[in-house]
């Protein structure tokens, strides 16, 4: 049976003035695994993930999810470090575990997500606990590190590992899921914890939603390619947050 969640929105993260969104558990007793999760391209579009946030939230996890403008000078590199220390700050008041943190994103945020796992000295050198891409490209530079993520792999050494779990749909028309495939190749290939979940769904569809061309923007999806995949996408979410270690090979 789901958890019920209990939703806050529009919380003021930083110096920014940036909103962000919770999704507790109802009903916790003592803290849970927590997610940041970062939207994509889309400036302050935090409610395209809703439908996904509640899903993982169901799952046992506090989900944060906050706006941040990738058309900003710095590409946005500062909403996300004022997100990421706003989380590490509060996430007990918010009943969350600040132990067991997972930086994750979708598209755009993905990147940003497993750049900072891969180069975790460009972020202040915050590891999480896991990292999680969804839908994410990581031959390009990350928003959050300035670096490119697959390159950082290649430099990272004997520096501790963050694990990575990857989801991705197989019929993504705007991110190829061999984009996901390259990484996953690469991190088991220099020894890294790493997964990767296939879904067939598109770039929407992986976490719930449909793209409405007449309101340019994704907006939460009943199509049952989308529920599926929303719900694995959930699923990883939650196993990251908890003390599973990724496997070695792809599930499709």
């Amino acid at each position: 049976m789901a958890t019920e969640v209990v939703v806050r929105q529009g919380l003021t993260y930083g110096p920014s003035g940036k909103l962000l969104d919770v999704y507790q558990p109802a009903g916790a007793s003592e803290p849970v695994p927590a997610v940041l999760l970062w939207h994509g391209r889309g400036p302050d579009e935090r409610d395209v993930l809703a439908p996904v946030a509640r899903a993982a939230a169901e799952r046992g996890v506090v989900v944060l999810v906050p706006d941040w403008r990738p058309d900003a000078p710095d590409g946005g590199r500062a909403h996300l470090r004022e997100s990421a220390d706003f989380v590490r700050r509060n996430v007990t008041g918010l009943g969350g575990d600040p132990e067991r943190i997972v930086l994750a994103g979708w598209s755009l945020g993905g990147k940003a997500a497993v750049g900072v796992a891969l180069n975790p000295e460009a972020f202040g050198g915050w590891r999480p606990r896991a990292a999680v891409g969804i839908a994410g490209a990581y031959g390009t530079a990350a928003p959050s590190t300035g670096t490119v993520p697959i390159e950082d792999l290649q430099n990272s050494g004997s520096l501790p590992a963050v694990p990575v779990w990857l989801v991705h749909g197989t019929a993504d028309p705007a991110v190829d899921v061999e984009r996901s495939r390259e990484l996953h190749t690469a991190l088991i290939g220099h020894g890294r914890p790493a997964s990767l979940d296939e879904v067939a769904t598109d770039h929407a569809g992986v976490i719930m939603t449909e793209f409405v061309p007449e309101r340019q923007r994704c907006l939460p999806s009943t199509a049952g390619h989308a529920v599926e995949a929303g719900a694995r996408t959930a699923d990883v979410l939650a196993r990251a947050a908890g003390t599973t270690v990724p496997g070695p090979t792809s599930r499709r």
